[in-house]
């Protein structure tokens, strides 16, 4: 996939030469506004997870957030190894397994409504200026869908106990059925685990719901921040591609980026977003150079940082987790 991007398909919009002539051409200050915006996004990573579970730290957060987004760069399967990684960090830090479980749930959770729900704001502004996109509204109503259908199986799950206690039972068989064929034992939890988890879900939430959201969506919107600076700084102007086309391209390719076929999207991201910007009007050489230059700087900090993080995460043991 890194090959096919970078060596044929890239090559054909926009000649590497002239690519570089554009990046050569930044001046100080356009550097300096790219390194703030990238700070100010590495800055949100950690408040989501302050939000979903109390006695986390902000210096804890950073270094729970960068390790396991960074292992999303370097292995296949995408949020489920940011996850996998999370989850483990938080019980060597001592922290409960209950507050964890449902810490890494709701913001998973929360982030797939912001990406699901992206798609649609998009298409509404576009709407609004009189300007169609058929990739945009295909993945629009299509984000509908499953945001209309994510929000009610979730909201049903919080309201019904009796519902969540059969969902949790029957995914108790399932799950017992699969570790019987492989030869484990059967799980130990049941559906009363589920009803335990709604519980402590609704009583987070009740408190949290707000802070969560907007955490969330500042996490969300910095990415797309260093992606806006990169497009200005590299002479792709508002009157080639105006903000609302540049959130929608971003907003549809994040969406697409997000399934696990390549580890952090290398490659869907780059084609994609170029051929959007591309078609929204921009100039092929300043649009691959936007895109190379947010590319890296939402990858490289995070993945030196986070390989960082990642290999002394045990010796920032909390004091007094909960």
């Amino acid at each position: 996939m890194v090959v096919l991007t970078f060596v044929f398909v890239l090559p054909r919009i926009a000649n590497y030469r002239e690519v570089w002539d554009v990046v050569q051409d930044l001046t100080w200050p356009q550097i300096g506004a790219l390194l703030l915006a990238t700070l100010l996004n590495l800055a949100t990573y950690a408040p989501p997870w302050q939000a979903a579970l109390p006695g986390l730290s902000y210096r804890h957060g950073s270094v729970l957030t960068l390790a396991s987004t960074a292992s999303t760069y370097v292995a296949p399967g995408g949020a489920a190894v940011g996850m996998a990684a999370s989850y483990a960090m938080l019980r060597a830090w001592k922290f409960e397994r209950a507050p964890i479980a449902l810490a890494v749930t709701i913001t998973g959770i929360w982030n797939q409504f912001a990406m699901l729900g992206f798609p649609i704001v998009a298409l509404a502004l576009l709407t609004l200026q009189n300007e169609r996109n058929a990739l945009l509204e295909t993945v629009a109503l299509i984000g509908l869908a499953i945001f209309v259908l994510a929000v009610a199986a979730f909201a049903v799950g919080l309201a019904k106990e009796g519902f969540t206690r059969r969902v949790g039972d029957l995914a108790a068989r399932i799950a017992s059925w699969g570790l019987h064929v492989i030869r484990r034992k059967p799980v130990t939890w049941t559906g009363e685990s589920f009803v335990r988890f709604r519980t402590n879900a609704i009583e987070l939430l009740r408190r949290r719901w707000l802070l969560l959201t907007v955490t969330t969506l500042a996490g969300q919107l910095t990415v797309f921040g260093v992606m806006l600076v990169s497009l200005r700084v590299t002479g792709v102007s508002g009157s080639e591609v105006s903000l609302i086309e540049a959130f929608a391209a971003w907003s549809i390719v994040r969406l697409l980026g997000s399934l696990p076929v390549t580890p952090g999207g290398i490659g869907i991201v780059e084609v994609g977003l170029t051929g959007a910007l591309v078609g929204f009007g921009g100039h092929n050489a300043e649009v691959v150079a936007a895109v190379l230059v947010y590319r890296a700087l939402t990858i490289v900090p995070t993945l030196l940082l986070g390989s960082i993080a990642g290999a002394s995460w045990k010796h920032f043991q909390p004091a007094d987790p909960l």
